[in-house]
């Protein structure tokens, strides 16, 4: 191939040492099909705007379809980046006096910001709908155990009764701001920094709208600087998905909790689950271990590009070639631990009867205790808490007497005398009833917890539609490039 980028300013070659520690070559085949789009929209503007002439168009446009075809693994990989051996190869395909001129009004600086952006709203995009999926899968198995019951937890010391639907909800609802923040951040990515050259533009008349357009980019970005020099949408989107990592490491380890002998709470599916190599007996959960274990790949990718673009003078630097891998390294370990926490989640088995069982150890009906003391007896919250902590110290199951002789202490006269009695006190402490008076709004009641069900699943599927019109509008633009490369080419693109 020809050494197109060197042969100038440059008259030596570097070693082999050196073109590898330069070298991006291993990440870019992230963007090589992107590359092909931003060749082809740049190159269709560039003859619509009688900077080179359609003879030429229509050479280039057939030898980027040929690589297109032929793969990235044709090309020459003793190249620096993507860019240069995508284009070395359309040279020697076609010939300088054609070839040569596709990168007019052009530089690698915003050629690869247009790449990186098309590659990384595709994988939002994948990632809104595969988190959509893990929400539904959760509110379906919410909706299975509206009543199972479950004890909840603060400082994972059993707190109060609760459900099993609420539980999982909490974490649908984890997970629906999680699917806010990508959409946010692909608001920010799709945005065209092509056209800004280097970093000062170009004095050569191009269209951006019309290579904004064709790529099915929302808008452009209007400082050329800003647009070469930015990674800000990559640090959105690690922060995004370190977000949702944190959120799938909470869900991982109350399932590595949950599945334990001490809890049995779910048993995970086989598929999700390994053995030991010497303990015969062993189930272990390493699918949740492994999601746990991946949010620290996906923060410290977050980590490296903070600490990559920190500091950095406009515009462009040659440090940003080592953002895009921790991108990469982010967006599939987030995707693909979202996908895993969707099977275990579909697949487990829960176990209904130990968590309705531990549903009410250690006391966990003391809050209605108290609230009912301050209901039917009238007294403040703060003296119904102390009495029932006082009553917490015994068999966490009081009777009417033991109520009475813990009052008789503290407030120098009994509950039983202020209208308590031992029905209501057995009502206080049935776990089933203390869930059903929790009817407000967020409330873990099961009449409350259908209704929360029903609106999140609407609001899902209207999620669901706005990410369709997201992948329809870029579809509807590529598909317009494609029809625009076809008649210059008479090929199917």
């Amino acid at each position: 191939m020809s050494d197109i980028l060197r042969r100038g300013r440059l008259s030596s070659t570097p070693d082999e040492d050196m073109i590898n520690f330069t070298s991006s070559m291993s990440a870019d085949k992230w963007i090589f099909e992107a590359d092909i789009l931003v060749d082809m929209a740049h190159t269709v503007m560039l003859h619509e705007q009688g900077i080179i002439k359609e003879k030429d168009c229509s050479s280039i446009l057939k030898g980027l379809l040929k690589i297109k075809e032929e793969g990235i693994e044709e090309l020459d990989h003793s190249y620096e980046d993507i860019h240069i051996s995508l284009e070395s190869r359309l040279i020697d395909m076609v010939g300088e006096d054609t070839g040569g001129r596709m990168h007019s009004g052009r530089s690698r600086n915003d050629e690869v910001a247009t790449c990186i952006r098309i590659r990384l709203r595709d994988e939002l995009l994948s990632l809104m709908e595969e988190l959509s999926g893990l929400r539904k899968t959760l509110l379906e198995k919410a909706s299975e155990n509206t009543e199972t019951l479950m004890p909840g937890f603060t400082h994972l010391q059993h707190a109060q009764p609760t459900t099993f639907a609420h539980h999982l909800v909490a974490h649908s609802d984890a997970i629906g701001r999680d699917i806010e923040r990508i959409i946010g951040a692909f608001s920010r990515v799709n945005k065209c920094p092509l056209g800004s050259a280097a970093f000062a533009s170009t004095g050569f008349d191009l269209d951006r709208e019309r290579t904004r357009s064709l790529l099915g980019f929302d808008d452009v970005l209007g400082n050329s600087m800003d647009a070469v020099s930015t990674r800000d949408f990559l640090i959105e989107s690690a922060s995004a998905m370190s977000n949702i990592m944190v959120n799938l490491s909470k869900m991982a380890e109350e399932i590595i909790i949950w599945s334990s002998s001490e809890f049995s709470f779910v048993e995970l599916d086989d598929m999700y689950s390994s053995t030991s190599s010497i303990m015969p007996q062993k189930k272990n959960p390493d699918s949740a271990e492994l999601v746990r274990g991946k949010a620290g790949t996906v923060i410290g990718s977050l980590m490296a590009l903070l600490s990559l673009c920190k500091a950095l003078p406009l515009s462009y630097n040659r440090d940003l070639q080592e953002a895009t891998p921790n991108m990469w390294r982010a967006v599939e370990t987030t995707r693909s631990a979202v996908r895993i926490t969707k099977g275990m989640v579909a697949t487990m088995k829960v176990n209904t009867e130990s968590m309705a069982e531990k549903s009410v150890l250690g006391f966990t009906t003391a809050t209605e205790l108290a609230d009912t003391m301050v209901r039917v007896a009238g007294i403040p919250f703060r003296t119904a808490h102390q009495i029932v902590g006082v009553l917490a110290r015994g068999n966490g199951n009081p009777n009417m007497e033991e109520i009475d002789a813990v009052a008789k202490d503290v407030l120098g006269e009994c509950l039983s005398d202020r209208g308590l009695t031992a029905e209501i006190v057995k009502e206080a402490l049935d776990p089933v009833l203390n869930i059903s008076r929790r009817a407000i709004i967020g409330g873990p009641a099961p009449v409350e917890m259908k209704r929360a069900i029903e609106s999140r699943l609407k609001e899902l599927e209207n999620t669901k539609t706005s990410i369709t019109g997201l992948n329809s509008s870029i579809d509807n633009s590529l598909k317009a490039l494609f029809s625009v490369v076809e008649a210059y080419t008479g090929k199917e693109a």
